[in-house]
C-alpha cells in the first residue's frame, strides 16, 4: 500500500530537519552531475586555423604539476591541515568543527569542479598546444578555418582535451581547496583583528601563494595561457570564499572561529511550524471576537504619552 503524500512529506520534512542532510543532499547530486558530465559531455569544438601561432605549442607529456601531485596539494593538504590544527588546539566542540570545516572543503572543491567542466564544455576553447593534439591531416590548408574533423589524433581523451582551455581546472581547483584553507587559518588565528602580527597572516597567506604557483605552472606547462589560469584562479577562490561564508562568519567577526549554529535550531527556537504539521496537529487561530478583543487592547502610543503628561 502506497503511503500517503502528507506522511512523505513529512518524512522528507524530518529528513531536511536534520543537522547538514540538506547540504549531503546537494553533495550527492553534484557528485553525481559530475560523473555524469565527464562520462557524456565532449566540449564544443571551436574552428581553428593552422597558421594561428597561439595554438603552435609543443604538447608536454610530463606536467609540473600531474593530476596526483593537485589532488595532494590541494585536497589531502587542507585536509590534514584542518585536522591537524584542531587536535592541537582542541578547543571545545572540536568533531562539531572539524565536521563543518572538512565539510566545507568537500563542497569547494566538488562545486568548482563541476562549475569548472561546464564552463570548459560550453565555451571550448583551443588549447595553446592544441595543433600537437589534433595532428592535422596532411594538405589541410593554414589560412581558412577547419574543425575537429581534419584531426588524426585517435585517443579520444587526448583530442578532445584540446578544446578544454577556458577555465583552466588545475587553477580552480588549487585555489577551490588551498584558498577556502588560507580563510579558515585566516577565521580560526583571527586575521583581520586590528594589530595581528604579521606571522599570523603569512601563514593564512601561504595556501593562496601555493594555489598561484600550481596555476602558473599551466603556463609553462603550454596547457593554458595566463588569461585561462587567471579566470580558473578567480572561479576558484570565489567558490571557496562562498562555501566558506555558508558555514563560517566573517572573517572581520569577533567569533569568526566559531561555524554558524546548526540549521535545525532555528526549528527548535520557533522558526518555522515543523513539529506541529508533522504530529498532526493545527496551529491554533484566534477567532475573530478574539482579534477585535486584541486589537481594542492596543492604546495608540500619542495616547498613552497624553496620558503621562496628564498624569
Amino acid at each position: 500500500m502506497a503511503p500517503a503524500p502528507h506522511s512523505l512529506l513529512s518524512a522528507l520534512k524530518r529528513c531536511f530537519a536534520r543537522p547538514y542532510a540538506g547540504d549531503y543532499m546537494g553533495l550527492s547530486l553534484l557528485l553525481i552531475g559530475y560523473i555524469l558530465l565527464q562520462a557524456l559531455v565532449t566540449p564544443f569544438h571551436r574552428l581553428f586555423t593552422l597558421d594561428n601561432h597561439a595554438i603552435q605549442f609543443p604538447h608536454a607529456e610530463v606536467e609540473r604539476v600531474p593530476l596526483a601531485y593537485l589532488f595532494l596539494y590541494a585536497l589531502l593538504i587542507p585536509f590534514t591541515s584542518i585536522l591537524l590544527f584542531f587536535t592541537l588546539t582542541r578547543p571545545p566542540a572540536a568533531w562539531a568543527k572539524i565536521h563543518v570545516s572538512l565539510l566545507g572543503l568537500i563542497v569547494s572543491l566538488l562545486l568548482t569542479s563541476f562549475l569548472t567542466d561546464v564552463f570548459k564544455n560550453a565555451v571550448g576553447r583551443p588549447r595553446p598546444d592544441l595543433l600537437a593534439r589534433c595532428k592535422p591531416a596532411p594538405g589541410t590548408p593554414g589560412d581558412i578555418l577547419v574543425g575537429v574533423d581534419v584531426c588524426t589524433e585517435t585517443k579520444g581523451h587526448l583530442l578532445h582535451g584540446g578544446w578544454r582551455s577556458f577555465p583552466s581546472g588545475h587553477s580552480s581547483f588549487a585555489f577551490g581547496g588551498l584558498g577556502f584553507l588560507g580563510l579558515f587559518i585566516a577565521g580560526q588565528l583571527h586575521v583581520f583583528r586590528p594589530r595581528v602580527d604579521l606571522a599570523r597572516a603569512m601563514l593564512a597567506m601561504a595556501p593562496l601563494v601555493g594555489a598561484a604557483m600550481i596555476a602558473i605552472s599551466r603556463c609553462e606547462d603550454y596547457r593554458h595561457d595566463v588569461y585561462d589560469v587567471t579566470v580558473g584562479s578567480l572561479l576558484g577562490f570565489f567558490v571557496a570564499h562562498f562555501v566558506y561564508r555558508k558555514y563560517f562568519p566573517p572573517l572581520r567577526a569577533l567569533a569568526c572561529d566559531e561555524p554558524h549554529p546548526e540549521q535545525s535550531e532555528g526549528v527548535r527556537n520557533g522558526y518555522g511550524k515543523l513539529r506541529d504539521e508533522e504530529e498532526g496537529q493545527t496551529p491554533y487561530t484566534p477567532t475573530e471576537r478574539e482579534r477585535e478583543r486584541t486589537d481594542s487592547d492596543r492604546v495608540p502610543l500619542r495616547d498613552r504619552s497624553e496620558d503621562r503628561r496628564g498624569t
